[in-house]
């Protein structure tokens, strides 16, 4: 049974690069928004947890192709920049945190809990725990990337971790790499759920 109190809404990476017209725009990713939305909205009525995590890239970053480094990803999400900003219909006012990521020059960030070394903590995981928080709700941007590293992290420290499957987008690259994300995160454990289905279970 789930309950308000024990869950934290995750919203990862709801920014205008990753929506339509953005510089790494997901497909459709601005539809995670209204589902997120309801969600956080009843999270707020009933004084639960929501976190929103913020690519926060400073110019030149390594993920950057144009850095000349390892990087595959256009610039995107530059600190202080439009693209980096909450997609301007994304409700941030039930946000209790928000944990910007990938803000090291050297290092990037998909998961909301480690930067990509999987040592560096963001701090999300004592935060949670100091709350007595035991699941996490994932939605955002993308399913294959930043969905799926922060789910497969929080599933490995011990949380029941669970997607709100119509509240997350893929970027598709390469290509399958959607489905090859959402069978591993089901072969972890994490559990897909619609996000009305996951509001009655609450409420």
């Amino acid at each position: 049974m789930l309950i308000f109190a024990k869950t934290l809404l995750l919203e990862i990476d709801v920014q205008n690069d990753f929506c339509p017209g953005g510089a790494l725009a997901v497909r459709d990713g601005s539809a995670v928004v209204a589902p997120l939305n309801v969600l956080a909205a009843a999270f707020a009525r009933h004084d639960g947890r929501v976190v929103a995590t913020q690519d926060w890239h400073p110019k030149g970053h390594v993920s950057f192709a144009s850095s000349g480094k390892q990087g595959p990803w256009p610039d995107h999400c530059v600190q202080g920049e439009l693209g980096a900003s909450f997609h301007p219909d994304l409700d941030l006012r039930p946000v209790s945190l928000i944990v910007r990521k990938g803000f090291r020059m050297g290092l990037d960030s998909y998961s909301a809990f480690f930067e990509n070394n999987g040592k560096t903590s963001t701090g999300l995981d004592s935060w949670v725990r100091g709350l007595g928080i035991d699941t996490v709700i994932i939605g955002g941007l993308a399913t294959d990337y930043c969905v799926f590293n922060s789910a497969m992290d929080s599933q490995r420290l011990g949380f029941t971790t669970i997607i709100a499957e119509d509240a997350v987008r893929g970027v598709n690259i390469p290509e399958g790499s959607v489905e090859k994300a959402i069978a591993e995160m089901r072969a972890a454990g994490v559990v897909f759920s619609d996000s009305q289905k996951l509001l009655e279970e609450l409420s």
